[in-house]
């Protein structure tokens, strides 16, 4: 029995129509004020402004020094932001997901956010190469082109896109609310954790929330090639022959015989030797199928639509030493002797 999702793929001749999100007026605006936004935070601590200040009165602070009793279990709420452990939990999900809905485009939206995730992110973070708040070298500077890499903060984007991604996939708009405030808190804790924690500076988690949420207001960009690569891995597994072909239908049971009178059979014997139904004994011609029992032969009515014949004597062929009944025996020959 096939376990993988594509035998499920296989019982619908047609998926589900799934409603895409659209890239809408509103969620253009969106996606432009968050560019604003994140414009803004990169200008803010190149010219090392105010939000650099700040960043280093946070750290100098030392949040995990004031409240010491909940740095155990902060230890484990971080890991929600982490790349590895809530891809495989979200990517279980959605593969229910589209196991259900008959369709790859969970997974796939899924795949195409963490790439769009890594590229971006990865290049913003190698680019200005901001060391973290334990390895900083000088108070009030900005620490970049050092070779770090944490500008953005990447557990606080990808907790924002890992976890909005299923508000994003949600089927109806209420559970849409309900997914985006979960995603919303929980990538929320997750920047505050880190700052917490000392491992980013607060403009890093503020430039990791606006990084996440360009990837997810700019999805529907992507949706068109989404679409082309579920039709592209549909065709490649149809030329490679991993469809399965339809199961032949079972044969039908074949009909219990008829009972025919033997008066019937002896008849249909007698016009099998017949030479207008063929000699006795030849082979059926090639490619012909045996006739069922009690079935008329073609060309002949039914035993129920002739006329009674009534047997006149016997149906032995005459023989020349018998003798018929009241008759006189003919002489034979007395040999010599």
């Amino acid at each position: 029995m096939r376990t993988d999702i594509f035998a499920r793929l296989d019982r619908e001749p047609e998926p589900p129509k799934i409603e895409t999100p659209r890239m809408s007026r509103h969620r253009v605006a969106l996606f432009g004020g968050t560019l604003a936004f994140y414009l803004a935070i990169v200008i803010a601590v190149l010219m090392s402004s105010w939000l650099v200040t700040l960043d280093w009165k946070v750290m100098l602070f030392r949040p995990y020094q004031q409240w010491p009793e909940i740095h155990a279990a902060l230890d484990y709420y971080v890991v929600l932001g982490q790349r590895g452990p809530t891809a495989v939990m979200v990517a279980c999900w959605l593969g229910w997901r589209s196991w259900r809905q008959h369709t790859l485009r969970p997974l796939l939206t899924l795949g195409a956010s963490l790439l769009l995730l890594n590229l971006t992110v990865g290049a913003v973070k190698i680019g200005l190469g901001r060391l973290g708040p334990h390895y900083a070298t000088r108070i009030g500077s900005a620490e970049l082109f050092a070779g770090g890499d944490i500008f953005p903060s990447g557990h606080t984007a990808n907790a924002v896109v890992t976890w909005g991604i299923l508000a994003y996939l949600a089927a109806t708009p209420r559970a849409r609310r309900y997914l985006s405030a979960m995603s919303a808190i929980v990538s929320l804790g997750v920047g505050l954790t880190t700052v917490y924690l000392g491992t980013h500076w607060l403009s890093d988690v503020l430039l990791g929330w606006a990084a996440g949420l360009l990837i997810l207001l700019g999805l529907p960009w992507v949706e068109p090639l989404i679409t082309r690569a579920e039709n592209w891995i549909f065709a490649a597994r149809a030329r490679l022959g991993g469809a399965p072909g339809r199961r032949p239908a079972p044969p039908e049971p074949a009909a219990d015989p008829v009972p025919v009178p033997a008066v019937q059979q002896a008849g249909d014997r007698t016009a099998a030797q017949s030479p207008a139904h063929g000699q006795a004994g030849r082979p059926p011609a090639a490619g012909s199928r045996p006739r069922p029992l009690g079935t008329p032969a073609a060309g002949h009515a039914a035993r129920s639509e002739r006329s009674p014949v009534t047997p006149a004597g016997s149906r032995r062929p005459p023989h020349a030493d018998r003798t018929p009944r009241g008759g006189t025996a003919p002489a034979r020959p007395v040999a010599g002797g």
